[in-house]
Order: C-alpha cells, then structure tokens, then sequence
C-alpha cells in the first residue's frame, strides 16, 4: 500500500478530508491503541469517528487506488450519517431508492458491528444489506467483502465459501474478483473432507480462482494476484496433484519475478520478496530466493524482514552457520511481537543443527518475552504455540 497506493497522485484531494495516523503495532507505546482498535490481519484500515472514538469503517487487506477512494467515502458517509436513526424515513422513499436508503443503512450498522470485532453479528447486518439492495448497488463488491471477512472470523467457512461461489460472477470483473476467489477458495479448502459441499465448492471457486490469474486486463494489485496463485497451490496439493502444484507454483515464481523486475524502486521491488520465497520453497529451490534477500538487504539496511528471509533460506539449506548469522542480523534489527517469529526460526536452526540445548533456551527466552509483552500486544496463541514447541525438543 506504501509503495504504490497511498502516493498515488489520484488521492491527493483526500489528503485534507481526514487526520492521517499510521501506528506501527510492533512499538510498545502503541499497545494501548491496539487493545482499543484490535488488529487481526494487516493491512488494516480504521476509520474513526472522532466525537466517540467508535470505528465506523474497518478495512481488513489491501486496496486499490478506487477501492480506497471508496472505503473512504463510505467511512466518510459512516461517520457523518451512519447513525442507527436515520434522518428520514425510508419507508418513504419510493422504489429503488428506498432499496438503496435501506442497504445504505444496514451497511451502516454492519460496518461499525464490524469495527467494534462483533463479527457475527456484522455478518448478520452484511447479509442484511445485500438482501436490501437493489441491482447495481454501488456498494455491493464492498460489502461481500467485509462480509466474507467476518464470516471467516465468526469461523462460518462453509458460509463464506458459498458466498464467494454465489458472488463471483457479478464481481469477476472487478478489483474485487481477486479476494472473493481466493478467500472463498480457502475456505472451500478449510472445510473437513466429510462435508458434502466441499468437493464442489472447491471445483467451483478453483476455477474462479484460475480465471483471475488468466486475466490480465483485472485492475487488482499484483500482490493480490499473487495471493491468488498461493491458494491455487495449496487447492492442487489438496488434490494430490504435485505435478499441477509445481507447474501453478512455476507459474507463480515467473508471475512474481516480472512483476519485481518492473518495480520503480527498492521499496515496491521487496513488496514481493516474501511470496517469492514462498514460491520457491514451494518448488523445493529456496536458493533461488538468495540473490533478492541480499539486495534487499543492501537496499533496506534497517528492515529485518530480509536478513530473517534468509535465515530460513539458509536453514532450508543446512547452511546453519549463514542461518544464525543471518538470524543475528534479523535480532538486532526486530522489535515488538515479530521478535517471536525470527526467534522461533533461530530455535528451528538450532533444533536442525542438533543443538537442543541452544534451542531450548531460544524458546524459553521467547516464552519469557513473549509473557512480558504488554497488554494489546500480548498473544495467548502465541505464548501456546512457543509453550507447544518447547513441549515438542527431545529431551536431549
């Protein structure tokens, strides 16, 4: 979003119409913030009423330069009218009007459930508003959106799949098409092997999915592209089919190496150094990963994300003595909660390399660390999932 959205020149005449704040939730002074406005996925856009503080519009992932100019005029519309009275009736309001007045309002209501992380009940409201809205509701790619969020977060995979086979076809052109296939495809994918839609909800949603990756005319950012590829991978390892993987995952690395290559700077070029990564390790060649972690960081000496990237490369490897070198570079340079991710990697290195003893301390360091969080940035997952893997070392 940095390096090809929010300096777009096209949002200029938005700069004035808000208070701009972007909170680095890895810095401990910001806790307090991220217990008020909880962060379950970034990028995540808030947009705050200031009378209340309540959030009237959430945005959870990336956007396009239009889906943005969108979020924000609807965050506007949420904070000037989206009150739940509204200021005139709008059993009043004849025919397809009265439709919009109604969608607009539950939409309303549903965006600030959704803020508020009441996600059921937000989905409840989403539902609301597109069983309200007339046809060619503006607001209608947005709201499947969110909703398709909150039913992921309510844990309703089979509902949040259906909607994204329901919906696709009338957003299959759309900045939207991206994120409908790819999310309803994983949760078609997360549903249990017995259930008696997943077979066709997979076989429908993977072939959405294929289709936005086949159309080069769809306005959607690379990265969410990107994404797409991903979760075709995983339908295909789904399906026992490692040859198609492999060849979606080839696919996949060339997509992402001409997107890198046209980059206007370092900044966009490392946008896709991590699903690079992720694509070679896939293809079982994590080396190939090493010439663009080093330049990356050469060209971003003050960023962990690529000396930790190479940690693992070198780990993969059983290059042990560059993977702690290159994990040493990596904790100088992390802070906050992402300091757990690089020292779980460190332990893995260790555990890999046969010194148990090492990794046994990496993780309890972590577990301590982890514990001394403060509230907001403290994660019980987190604390189970190192607890988990100290529990996991051999005893010596």
């Amino acid at each position: 979003m940095r390096a090809y959205v929010f300096t777009d020149k096209a949002l200029a005449s938005e700069a004035g119409r808000f208070v701009w704040l972007e909170i680095d939730t890895e810095k401990a002074q910001n806790a307090p913030f991220k217990k008020q406005f909880p962060v379950v996925a970034l990028p995540t856009m808030f947009i705050i009423d200031p009378a209340t503080e309540r959030v009237a519009l959430r945005w959870v992932g990336g956007a396009t330069v239009p889906q943005l100019q969108k979020i924000l005029g609807d965050g506007r519309t949420a904070v000037r009218g989206g009150k739940p009275a509204a200021t005139s009736p709008v059993a009043a309001k004849p025919g397809a009007e009265a439709k919009t007045a109604a969608a607009d309002l539950a939409l309303s209501r549903a965006d600030g459930l959704y803020g508020e992380g009441k996600d059921a009940e937000a989905a409840a409201a989403y539902r609301e508003a597109l069983d309200q809205a007339p046809d060619g509701w503006p607001q209608y790619g947005r709201t499947v959106e969110s909703l398709l969020f909150a039913l992921y977060r309510a844990e309703d995979l089979e509902g949040a799949a259906k909607l994204a086979r329901d919906a696709y076809p009338k957003l299959r052109t759309t900045p939207s098409a991206a994120n409908i296939a790819a999310s309803g495809l994983d949760a078609a994918l997360s549903l249990p092997e017995e259930n008696p839609l997943r077979k066709d909800l997979v076989a429908a949603l993977e072939a959405d999915a294929l289709a936005v990756v086949e159309n080069p005319q769809l306005q959607i950012a690379a990265d969410d592209r990107s994404g797409v590829y991903y979760t075709l991978v995983d339908a295909r390892k789904a399906a026992d089919d490692s040859a198609g993987a492999r060849a979606m995952a080839e696919r996949w690395a060339k997509f992402l190496e001409d997107a890198a290559a046209e980059a206007p700077n370092a900044d966009a070029r490392t946008v896709f150094d991590g699903h690079r990564l992720a694509a070679y390790r896939e293809l079982g060649q994590p080396e190939r990963a090493i010439p663009m972690l080093e330049q990356a960081e050469r060209d971003l000496p003050d960023d962990f994300n690529p000396p930790a990237r190479l940690a693992i490369v070198h780990r993969d490897l059983k290059q042990f003595d560059a993977a702690l070198a290159a994990s040493d570079r990596a904790m100088a340079k992390v802070y906050g909660p992402r300091k757990l991710v690089v020292m779980q990697t460190r332990a893995d290195i260790y555990k890999d390399r046969g010194d148990l003893a090492s990794a046994r301390k990496t993780l309890e360091d972590a577990l301590q660390y982890a514990n001394a969080l403060p509230e907001g940035q403290r994660s019980e997952g987190a604390i189970k999932g190192i607890q988990k893997k100290l529990d996991g070392l051999p005893k010596s």
